[in-house]
Parts: C-alpha cells; sequence; structure tokens
C-alpha cells in the first residue's frame, strides 16, 4: 500500500477545509438560531404596529438581531380580533419603544444575537491568510535542503565549499602510484602542517600556494583526497566554477567568505579545483576587465596573498590548463610550488596497474608489465577504464578471472572506441584489408618506423579497419628519420590502393591519414626546424580567442617564406607517398598473401605478419618491445 507523508495529506485536507468554511458561511445565516419557530410570514409597517401598540390590541413582542426586528402578538380586526403573529422591521434608531411597550403594559422579551455567524466568518477570513503563510513556510523549508533552491536567495555571497572537520577521503599516498616526484613535494606540505617546528627551526615558511598542473586524468584530484586523507587538518573542497554567478559581486562575497571560515580553523588545507574556471587571464577578453569573473579573481588574489596575509592557509589548487592562468596568481607568495602531474613513464604505469589489479580477479597469464609496455601515453585513468572495461568484458563472457584476451580488447575499446559488425561485402572488404596492409608493410620495412602490434578488419568507432603500432620505448624526443617514416606509415594506406586498383578507383578511406600527415609535415617545417628553409621556427602555439590572441593576428613571416613553406610541406609528404608506393609495389606478392590471410582471419598479430614478411625479403633490425599477444 502506498504511503502518504502528512505534507501530501494538509495539502489536499487545507483547500477542501478552506471550500467547507466558505459554504458554511455562506449557508448559515446568522439570525437562523434567533428566530426559529417564531418567525412570521406576515409583516406589518413600523407605523402600524404603532397604531395597535395605542390602541391595546398589542398582546406581546419579541425583539431580535439587536432590536431590528419584531415578532409581534397583535389581534387584528380585520380577522375578528384573534391574536396573529406579525413581523416588524424597526428603525435603527428607537428608544422610546421600551418605554411605550412597559406603558402599554406589553410583555416583551430580548433575544440576543447568536455569534456563531460571527466565529464562521472570522475563521473565514483568516483561514486564506494562514493557508498563504503555511505554504511559504513549507516551500522555504524545502528548498533550504535543496543546493541552489529559492530559499537560498539570501545566501547567495556565501561559500559553497564543503567542509570536513577530518577529512575522511579513503585516499592515502599509498593509494597514489606512478606520480612519485609529485607525492613527494606534497608529502612535504604534510609535514609542514604536521611538524611546523620542524622547518620553522631553521628559518623556513610553509608554504602558501601548491599548484597541480598536468593532462586530464593523471592523478590531480586525488593526490589532493590522498593530502587531506594524510594531513588530518580542517579540509575545505570547492570548484573554481561554484565562485563565479550571474549576479555582480557575488564571487568576491564567497572567496572572502571561504577564507573567513578558513582562518577561524587555521592551520587548514583549502582544495579549488579547475581553477582555471576562475583564474584566468585578466583585461584579455573582449569584454574588458570589468566583468564579474576578473572581480572574483581580484578578491582571490588579495585574500591568498595581500595587506593582512593568510597565515596557517595552505591553498591547492588544480587545472590542466596552466597557460590561461593570471601571471599575478603564478608568482611566489601565491602559488609557491607549482607541480607538473604528468602522463606515467612505464614504471609508473605498473604501479597505477597494480594498484587497481588489488580488487580485480587476474589471471596468473597476465603480465601487468606487459600491459604497461603496451599502453604508453595512458594516464591513470586511461589505465583504471582500461582494467574494467576488461573486468566488464569477463563478466560477459561468463568467466571466472581476467585473461589477456579481455585485456587486448578492452585496449581496443579504450582506443579506438567500441567493436563494430563486421564486413560482409567481398570488395569493400578486399578494398580495406589492401589499406592496413599498405599501413603494415610500409611501418614493417621502413627502418625507423615502430613495429607493428595487430592489423585487423574489425570496425572499431569511425575507423572500418586498424593497423596497430607499437612504440619501442617512451619517446620523448623525435628525431627526423622517425618523423618521416611515420608519415610514409601513414601513406601506405592510399599507396596501396593506388598501386592495385588504380588511381581513379582511391577512396575517402585515406582522409583522416591524409590530416596527419599534413599537419606532421608542416609542424616539421615551422616549428621543428626539419627542412630546406633553415632552424627556423615559423609558427607559435597560436593564442586562444578567449585570450584575445586569435582576432586581430598577424602573419609571422612573408607571403614569399609562406609559399615555400607550402612547397616544403608538398615535397616532404610527396617524397614519403613515393617510398611508400616503391615498398608496396616492390612487395606486391607478399602483400597479396598477407591480404587474403586478413580477409580470411580478420586479424593477424605483429610476430605473424613480420615471420610472413620476412619469408620474401629483410625486415629491418628494431630495438622493439613485441607483446606477446
Amino acid at each position: 500500500m502506498k504511503k502518504f507523508s502528512w505534507r501530501v495529506i494538509l495539502l489536499w485536507t487545507l483547500p477542501l477545509l478552506v471550500v467547507g468554511i466558505f459554504l458554511i458561511q455562506g449557508t448559515v445565516s446568522p439570525n437562523t438560531n434567533s428566530l426559529g419557530s417564531n418567525t412570521a410570514s406576515t409583516r406589518m409597517t413600523y407605523g402600524r404596529f404603532l397604531d395597535y401598540l395605542n390602541t391595546g390590541k398589542v398582546a406581546s413582542v419579541e425583539l431580535y438581531e439587536n432590536g431590528r426586528t419584531a415578532i409581534v402578538q397583535a389581534m387584528d380586526p380585520e380577522i375578528d380580533e384573534r391574536l396573529q403573529k406579525l413581523r416588524v422591521d424597526l428603525p435603527a434608531n428607537s428608544p422610546e419603544l421600551i418605554s411605550k411597550l412597559r406603558e402599554a403594559d406589553v410583555n416583551f422579551d430580548y433575544h440576543p444575537v447568536n455569534n456563531d455567524g460571527a466565529i464562521w466568518g472570522l475563521l473565514g477570513n483568516l483561514i486564506f491568510p494562514i493557508l498563504l503563510i503555511s505554504a511559504l513556510f513549507f516551500l522555504f523549508r524545502r528548498s533550504n535542503n535543496m543546493p541552489g533552491g529559492p530559499g537560498q536567495a539570501m545566501s547567495f555571497g556565501k561559500s559553497r565549499a564543503r567542509f570536513q572537520m577530518e577529512a575522511k577521503t579513503g585516499v592515502m599516498f599509498d593509494d597514489v602510484a606512478g606520480i612519485e616526484e609529485a607525492k613527494e613535494e606534497l608529502q612535504e606540505v604534510v609535514t609542514f602542517l604536521k611538524q611546523p617546528e620542524r622547518f620553522t627551526a631553521v628559518g623556513a615558511q610553509i608554504p602558501k600556494g601548491v599548484l597541480l598542473i598536468g593532462p586530464p586524468g593523471t592523478g590531480k584530484t586525488l593526490l589532493a583526497k590522498a593530502i587531506a586523507g594524510e594531513a588530518g587538518v580542517p579540509f575545505f573542497s570547492i570548484s573554481g566554477s561554484e565562485f563565479v554567478e550571474m549576479f555582480v559581486g557575488v564571487g568576491a562575497s564567497r572567496v572572502r567568505d571561504l577564507f573567513k571560515k578558513a582562518k577561524e580553523n587555521a592551520p587548514c588545507l583549502i582544495f579549488i579545483d579547475e581553477i582555471d574556471a576562475v583564474g584566468r587571464q585578466r583585461g584579455a577578453g573582449i569584454g574588458g576587465g570589468n566583468d564579474e569573473r576578473e572581480q572574483t579573481l581580484n578578491q582571490l588574489l588579495t585574500e591568498m596573498d595581500g595587506f593582512e596575509g593568510n597565515s596557517g592557509i595552505i591553498i591547492i589548487a588544480a587545472t590542466n590548463r596552466a597557460d590561461v592562468l593570471d601571471s599575478a596568481l603564478m608568482r611566489p607568495g601565491r602559488f609557491d610550488r607549482q607541480v607538473m602531474v604528468d602522463n606515467p613513464d612505464i614504471k609508473g604505469r605498473l604501479e597505477i596497474l597494480e594498484v587497481h589489479a588489488r580488487d580485480k580477479k587476474i589471471s596468473e597469464e597476465v603480465s601487468l608489465d606487459t600491459i604497461a609496455r603496451r599502453t604508453p601515453g595512458f594516464s591513470g585513468a586511461d589505465l583504471a577504464n582500461l582494467l574494467n572495461e576488461a573486468a566488464i568484458l569477463t563478466a560477459r563472457r561468463r568467466k571466472t578471472a581476467v585473461t589477456m584476451a579481455e585485456i587486448d580488447d578492452a585496449v581496443d575499446r579504450v582506443v579506438a572506441g567500441m567493436e563494430g559488425t563486421p564486413l560482409v561485402d567481398g570488395k569493400s572488404k578486399r578494398l580495406i584489408a589492401y589499406h592496413e596492409v599498405g599501413h603494415a608493410i610500409v611501418g614493417t620495412l621502413v627502418k625507423d618506423h615502430d613495429p607493428v602490434q595487430k592489423v585487423t578488419l574489425i570496425p572499431r568507432g569511425q575507423a572500418q579497419g586498424l593497423t596497430w603500432f607499437t612504440p619501442d620505448e617512451e619517446q620523448g624526443l623525435i628525431s627526423r628519420s622517425q618523423l618521416m617514416a611515420r608519415i610514409a606509415g601513414a601513406m601506405g594506406g592510399r599507396a596501396a590502393e593506388e598501386e592495385i586498383f588504380g588511381y581513379d578507383e582511391v577512396t575517402t578511406g585515406a582522409g583522416g591519414d591524409l590530416q596527419q600527415v599534413t599537419e606532421m609535415a608542416r609542424q616539421m617545417v615551422t616549428r621543428f626546424g626539419m627542412s630546406d628553409l633553415g632552424p627556423l621556427s615559423l609558427e607559435g602555439q597560436g593564442g586562444e580567442v578567449f585570450l584575445g590572441g586569435g582576432l586581430m593576428s598577424r602573419s609571422e613571416y612573408s607571403e614569399e617564406v609562406a609559399s615555400r613553406i607550402d612547397d616544403q610541406v608538398r615535397q616532404i609528404i610527396e617524397h614519403s607517398h613515393q617510398v611508400a608506393r616503391r615498398i608496396v609495389r616492390d612487395n606486391r606478392e607478399v602483400v597479396d598473401r598477407l591480404v587474403e590471410l586478413l580477409i580470411e582471419k580478420e586479424t593477424i598479430s605483429g610476430d605473424k605478419f613480420r615471420q610472413i614478411v620476412a619469408e620474401y625479403t629483410e625486415v629491418p633490425e628494431k630495438e622493439r618491445f613485441v607483446p606477446q599477444i
């Protein structure tokens, strides 16, 4: 049976009660109980009543309604002097009437007015205001418990920060892996809070702010949770977007309120996530500097290192857009330390995988070291998602433990997207097979290219087929020969289409490859100085429009240099294109065999691919790690 709360019952009962009261008020006359059965149907004028009174024909009089109505028993001469009840409407001011009744020795009686009608009238007049006030009370009481509700209209200037006297985040430094350098910096902050005398004894001061900088998913927020869990001091957490509202002055008021509460609980920690929402550069936008966000930033700068200071308060902020932050926010005295939280290296990835594998059933055949080597460039969030996807696939396939098959499929899913329906059309399938084998054969036979991991015709995401390459090591620096090899490998698909089917039969499948190739070649010319133009950097990173650096940008070189840049880009791409076509043309026999095998199996591993190619030609020696799949 469905249960109704007392509020719902009240909302249904009050309107019915109001309607009932008004109905009763309208139907119950205040005179009904007073007149009762003595109500006379025959009326008599007041003058005739006085004539009857003077002639002694009135036997008795009963007064009602404060003396405004009388029921008179009188002898009517028209009906043989018989007594008859007559109703008389008396004038408002007739004080002599009582005297005349006494002089005529007429029995009279006074009936007071029944107050029931007044009570109902009073209730009817009061019930609507009471109902309105009650409804408003319940509305504001309910909205006060809802974030951003109308009940909080008077609390816009209050801080929205979540406060914990002893933060119980459930995360400690042992739960954070893969970013050891950042951990060391922040562990020192915790030591500052726990043992300040250790540093103040030698004249060291507690840093006022720590800025965590890094790509998304690298563990910046996780580090803040670990600091909160380890420090054991009051902890405030808020997002940068929660400062700014549509009302003028609200953001600055919230900043003041936040630091006021923090000073009352010092020493303490304040964590501001995504600080770039409020800390972007001032005065660079189109609308000038007098806007709400900039006023909020000004107040934040003053509170962090203003006239009064914020002794005992350590601010930790996180952002992945440090390039847009205001320079005043980045200076020493505000954010004294800027900690880079970058994507982990192979050792860090292995540690992260070990942390996330604790609560998962992993088969003994699975090597976390192999997974770490296969996932260069993955962030901590990517690795956590990878193992979670593998566990989901394991449950879907009704297995008891995660195997390498699920890991392999999870890597493909995370990188390329969800698996699609395999192709059945013979012509399209063969064309895509030649395209992917073209990538793989060129990547295998070019010396400085990354080794092939897998070639597949199983669609994933927007791609109808995929060729995977695994970097042999952590590549922080890339040589010109490696870039040229990558451009040639990317052109291998178009080269195979041209060599096998002819120029008139090339497809749009190489559209993404051409965009990638053009971008790499242009960066080689304009940023890395890897062309005949010489060691010149002709283009910067480029400013964003919201920073004012995109609307009136001017060219950094002349039209003649721009033409030479285009020529150099075209030469690099064309050279790599010819290399790719030559490789496909010279190895047509092995290409055809690989295509037939790929159509039959739909997937060829890197080891199998290189083994077949080695039967026909010599494969260049490459220092590489080839994972076992």
